[in-house]
């Protein structure tokens, strides 16, 4: 254990270097990169050599917390990912306990171009910490803890060209802007019961927590989480991924599974460092499948009250649809794609709708490309004249490379630049300046994770 807390005191020495701040870092527990073999084993039998594993060799290979299935398939909150998808993370035992560490800090230089540009230096990171033990003969229990030192890097979070929602000081609209996120990330518990051939019932609760709406959160999903930004349809996606108050209830089998949730609606406020009021106003269902170990299919809606504190009068109906593609590679290398898509209903307002694709190809041990399309409707972008309550379509293309320094040891440090291109109307130039490229960032990373295999 002397390894895991030295590590983590590491990197939130690295959070408080600059103006810090964290993204969500990736949730799930350790397992190494699944071989192209081992990918296409069939879904029983992956769940019972996993579950075999995970008595008989000490517990090196997690079983799922939801149902019996491998941990792999399991991303933030209760979503699902494709059975393929590599695990990063400190794993051990403690008695009938099966544990996992993890966490990131990221230093970074944000440079966003144009008239309502910015510029700032500041940190992100996230610790997160997750339990799971049997109980009885067929049921499991899982806990799960995730903090982040998001707020010091101050309320009005960092520089991001055309991201909007959530607010700095309870009286205006943060624009161009990503907000940060709570301290407390997530504190959640479930329950599943195994009621053999390959079904499950289960019960999954947070203080914070994360409802059934949408893909896997952008810093947990694998296509997603080596970018050092936020994508600008974060708030079409998974701006419900730090909810404080969600219960969710399911029933998975082998291959698919539907969910429900009730959840507070309103989105975190100003005050990142507190614990807010729960309350069950809204709800949503999601269902998953996965075909093959290398695919993941999912489709969601939820009614969503009062998410936005400065329009406190008006609900939101969110549907979203995605398929996640992985596929392992030679060398510890691999491949990781997410498509999605989106509807935001406002009532009373506009329809808006979102694309996304992203992907991360990591071609060995050090070599990592990343790439992120969005075309996103955008309605928040001005406060006043003309342009106010406009729908105003916009398409972001960022490219990005990270190197990952060799580690025998737990930390892993990359080193890594991402560059962004823009395209909108003319009519909103003269705010934004000429299209094109206008936005970097460069960023050094530490993360918990145990040496890649060879």
């Amino acid at each position: 254990m002397r390894h895991i807390l030295w590590a983590g005191a590491a990197m939130m020495t690295l959070c408080g270097a600059g103006t810090a701040g964290a993204q969500d870092g990736p949730m799930p527990p350790m397992t190494m990169p699944v071989s192209p073999d081992e990918a296409h084993t069939d879904h029983a039998a992956m769940a019972e050599h996993d579950m075999a594993d995970h008595e008989h060799d000490g517990g090196m290979s997690m079983a799922g917390t939801l149902g019996p299935y491998t941990m792999m398939r399991e991303a933030s909150g209760t979503s699902w990912q494709p059975d393929s998808t590599p695990m990063e993370g400190i794993h051990t035992m403690a008695g009938d306990w099966s544990l996992m560490f993890h966490g990131d800090a990221t230093l970074l230089y944000d440079n966003q171009g144009g008239p309502r540009g910015d510029s700032k230096t500041f940190s992100q990171s996230m610790l997160m910490a997750m339990g799971s033990r049997d109980v009885g003969s067929s049921g499991r229990l899982g806990l799960r803890a995730m903090l982040s030192l998001d707020a010091l890097m101050g309320k009005s979070g960092y520089p991001l060209l055309f991201a909007t929602g959530e607010t700095a000081n309870g009286r205006t609209e943060l624009v161009d802007r990503q907000h940060p996120h709570d301290l407390l990330m997530e504190v959640s518990a479930s329950y599943a019961q195994d009621l053999g051939n390959g079904r499950s019932l289960y019960l999954y609760g947070g203080l914070p927590g994360e409802p059934a709406l949408g893909p896997p959160t952008f810093m947990h999903r694998l296509s997603g989480m080596d970018l050092p930004e936020a994508p600008i349809s974060h708030h079409w996606f998974d701006s419900t991924h730090i909810t404080f108050g969600v219960v969710t209830a399911g029933f998975s089998t082998a291959t698919w599974k539907i969910e429900g949730s009730a959840f507070k609606g309103r989105e975190p406020d100003q005050h990142r460092w507190n614990m807010e009021t729960p309350k069950l106003d809204s709800w949503s269902v999601r269902a998953f499948w996965n075909p093959t170990p290398n695919l993941s299919f999912q489709a969601s809606t939820g009614h969503i009250h009062s998410p936005e504190q400065l329009h406190p009068d008006v609900d939101e109906q969110r549907t979203t649809v995605s398929v996640s593609y992985n596929r392992p590679l030679a060398r510890n290398g691999n491949w990781a794609t997410t498509i999605a898509w989106s509807l935001k209903d406002p009532q009373p307002g506009p329809t808006m709708t979102a694309w996304l694709a992203e992907t991360s190809l990591r071609l060995n041990d050090r070599h990592i490309l990343f790439a992120r399309f969005e075309h996103v409707e955008e309605g928040e972008l001005f406060d006043s004249g003309p342009l106010h309550d406009t729908i105003i379509p916009v398409s972001k293309f960022s490219l990005g490379y990270a190197y990952e320094i060799p580690s025998a040891g737990p930390v892993r440090l990359a080193l890594g630049g991402l560059a962004s291109a823009y395209a909108y109307p003319d009519r909103i130039k003269p705010a934004y300046g000429k299209e094109g490229i206008k936005s970097f960032m460069l960023f050094a990373r530490l993360k918990l994770a145990e040496p890649a295999s060879h």
